[in-house]
């Protein structure tokens, strides 16, 4: 059976996916068979795998960086938040239920023993498995019927490394903290730490690691320096607000703005990753009308719960904004739930179970949610170009015959509709698309000839296997894979809570 790992996080955003993703990275330009792994994953950032599974974008994302096709076992179970206490349960791929906090507990055992039995399949079939955690490993609130954490690490025996987000603060009482609060089976597959997003001088920060070192019986395992440009499938929208850098100058003369709907339910917004990848594209996240101003192109985004985000999109007054926007003739797309707004008619007894509800009435269109979800990679062509994207959604839009077609959905002038995720990927069809609202614009913006977004993509996760290559203990990281947790790790005293 091959080596495991957990990567495990003092927060939410502490950077496990991307530490995750440049292990895997790092094993796999060393020849090493290793695929990714969470048991359990909150996210509406999703993708959809060749034989039709949804799991994880990160997970996904991961597997690129470990060069190996994603499939379901990597990330067993998925939950999709649709509301403030509801979530989509989606098991090896499929969703099976609706659940809120407390009506998903008591399924978590059988999906425990679901998770251990996928992490077993992958290592029989890889030399590595290198887990993701959850949130933090010391909710201590969720310990008892823990799957995606320290529950998953007890029940595999896996060695377990923290990661903590020193541009946050207060790292050393989060990685301390982690520990202290762990019963202690838990602490004793604690291996060590690594901290992330450090700016400066390390040997600045050399001495609070020797004392770190000296209160748990723990080494730190690596510091990963603070680098931009690192803007790959994050888990959910806390990535959004990510600072991002300056973008690439344009090679025409002017620039094209893009601002996209901040939706509180946002999903899938890695779509517009590779917009922002391009030469002079500005991209924002807007929340009130005036931020859509001065944009060149307005972007309705996916999102989980359409009815309900189109009644946000209302009350904030985004929806008038946009509806202006098309009456002049200024570019709108929208995507997946997104495109759904822009339709006459939405009828949902499945998602919201809001019954028929008016849409945006800017594309000759209908919805009906119906109770399959639609996962799909299908593959099209527009304006030109060959365009492959991927489906996920149970809102079934229908165009009326008239209507141009634009990829799977319609134009109406300046407004453009699809349910394809991931089709402005595709470098040629994103260049053509990117002209045309330059034409419609007016804008002297000259879209780059040779952006390459794959490229882009396979060079940041290079930069994450150089970090942890040239950042990381390796050496020690090696021994923790192929041995698992080192014999006689102390255990830290603790507060009631723990014991």
């Amino acid at each position: 059976m091959g080596g495991a790992l957990l990567v495990a996080g003092t927060t939410s955003d502490a950077g496990k996916s991307v530490v995750t993703a440049g292990i895997c990275r790092w094993l796999a330009r060393q020849g090493v068979r290793v695929a990714p792994f969470k048991a359990q994953n909150m996210s509406n950032n999703s993708g959809v795998t060749a034989d039709g599974a949804e799991i994880g974008r990160a997970q996904a994302m991961q597997a690129a960086a470990a060069r190996v096709e994603p499939e379901a076992a990597m990330n067993p179970v998925l939950l999709k938040p649709g509301g403030e206490d509801a979530s989509q349960v989606v098991v090896l791929g499929k969703p099976v239920a609706d659940v809120t906090a407390l009506s998903y507990r008591p399924m978590k055992a059988a999906l425990l023993e679901q998770a251990l039995a996928c992490l077993a399949d992958l290592r029989s079939r890889f030399d590595v498995v290198v887990c993701e955690g959850a949130g933090s490993p010391t909710e201590i609130n969720l310990r008892a019927d823990d799957i995606a954490n320290m529950g998953l690490a007890t029940a595999a025996g896996l060695p377990v490394v923290v990661v903590g987000d020193i541009d946050r603060g207060g790292v050393f009482a989060a990685l301390y903290g982690t520990v202290a609060l762990m019963p202690p089976a838990d602490q004793r597959l604690v291996a060590g730490f690594l901290v992330n997003k450090f700016r400066g001088d390390v040997r600045l920060l050399t001495p609070g690691l020797d004392s770190l070192a000296a209160l748990t019986g723990r080494p730190t395992l690596g510091v990963l320096p603070w680098q931009r440009g690192l803007h790959l499938d994050v888990e959910d929208s806390l990535g959004v607000d990510a600072p991002r850098g300056p973008a690439l100058p344009p090679h025409g003369e002017d620039v094209l703005r893009v601002s996209v709907a901040r939706l509180p339910r946002l999903s899938n917004f890695t779509d517009l990753d590779a917009l922002a990848a391009e030469p002079g594209v500005l991209l924002r996240y807007a929340e009130r009308p005036e931020e859509l101003a001065d944009a060149d192109l307005v972007v309705l985004p996916g999102t989980r719960s359409t009815v309900a985000d189109l009644q946000w999109l209302r009350s904030t007054g985004l929806a008038d904004a946009v509806r202006r926007r098309a009456a002049e003739g200024r570019p709108v797309l929208g995507i997946c739930g997104g495109h759904q707004m822009l339709a006459r008619t939405i009828s949902d007894d499945v998602e919201s179970r809001a019954g028929v509800v008016p849409g945006l009435g800017l594309l000759p269109a209908d919805v009906r949610f119906g109770a399959e979800k639609v996962l799909a990679r299908p593959t099209g062509t527009a304006l030109g170009h060959t365009v492959r994207g991927y489906e996920i959604h149970h809102g079934v839009v229908t165009v009326d015959d008239s209507a141009e077609p634009f990829l799977d959905g319609a134009r109406v002038g300046s407004v453009f509709g699809t349910t394809w995720h991931g089709a402005l990927e595709d470098d040629g069809f994103r260049r053509a698309f990117l002209t045309e609202v330059a034409r419609v614009t007016g804008r002297r913006f000259v879209v780059a000839p040779d952006t390459d977004f794959a490229a882009v993509r396979e060079a940041r996760l290079d930069a994450l296997g150089d970090l942890v290559a040239e950042h990381a203990d390796t050496d020690a990281l090696w021994r923790l894979i192929e041995t698992g947790p080192p014999a006689g790790l102390p255990v830290l005293p603790a507060g009631p809570a723990a014991r």
